[in-house]
């Protein structure tokens, strides 16, 4: 099974309490892909680290504090130069060291949503975080991106093109404002609060991350045939941390 994480606002415990029940159903997962805030958590989690410790490393700190303003305003008021030195303590250089097949959502500088899966992983990352106006451009592999969730919130369907028939399922973050993604019928979808989250707070943590973690059980639950008592489920543990 493939997971596709969306966009939203800083909404780290909602995907971490996601990718907690993944974990506990013992569902084997083959790719990932994530954009914005689901890249950054994403990523983590493809490169082997548990969904709890990634909710210690990213709620122990306020998002303010990794804010460091640009000289050129016109293109971001903030550089993201913190969070990819960040990100390069915590994953691995290129995407081709990872876990797990991985792709984020960017957007790139005439609009156009795709997804990257190859190349530098950190500036990646950050790139498809890269909220515009708001954060400047990350260049990654000698081009500049921005947030894919500005056109295109779970950069699916390019996803599927590079997946095949693989069986999906995605986490949708409700958005602050306006309508949100349309998903096709066929395709399994998790959808939990927006997060509420700020730059100054990320608010009640692990009450987030419980009520994700709780719909994804139920949701789970459903799709999952439950192995009959003593039996074998035949599917691996959950990531480990890597050294």
């Amino acid at each position: 099974m493939d997971l596709v994480l969306s966009s939203g606002f800083l909404a780290f415990a909602r995907h971490c309490g996601f990718l907690r029940a993944v974990e506990e159903s013992g569902v084997a997962v083959d790719g990932i892909c994530g954009t914005s805030s689901g890249a950054l958590v994403g990523a983590l989690w493809a490169a082997g680290i548990p969904a709890a410790q990634i909710a210690e490393r990213l709620s122990s700190r306020r998002p303010f504090t990794l804010l460091q303003p640009t000289l050129t305003p016109w293109r971001g008021l903030f550089s993201l130069r913190r969070l990819i030195a960040l990100l390069d303590d915590w994953l691995p250089p290129t995407f081709a060291d990872l876990e797990h097949p991985l792709a984020v959502g960017v957007m790139s500088a005439q609009g156009r949503g795709s997804l990257l899966s190859a190349g530098s992983l950190p500036q990646a990352v950050a790139a498809s975080c890269a909220v515009p106006y708001l954060f400047a451009p990350v260049e990654v592999d000698g081009t500049r991106y921005q947030d894919g969730g500005a056109v295109d919130r779970l950069g699916l369907e390019p996803w599927l093109q590079m997946r095949g028939g693989a069986q999906q399922l995605i986490h949708l973050v409700e958005r602050s404002a306006g309508a949100d993604t349309s998903v096709p019928s066929a395709v399994s979808v998790v959808k939990t609060p927006r997060s509420g989250a700020g730059f100054w707070s990320l608010g009640d943590f692990p009450a987030q991350l419980e009520e994700a973690r709780q719909l994804t059980q139920e949701a789970l639950a459903a799709l999952v045939p439950q192995p009959s008592v003593g039996a074998p489920s035949g599917l691996p543990p959950p990531p480990t941390a890597s050294s």
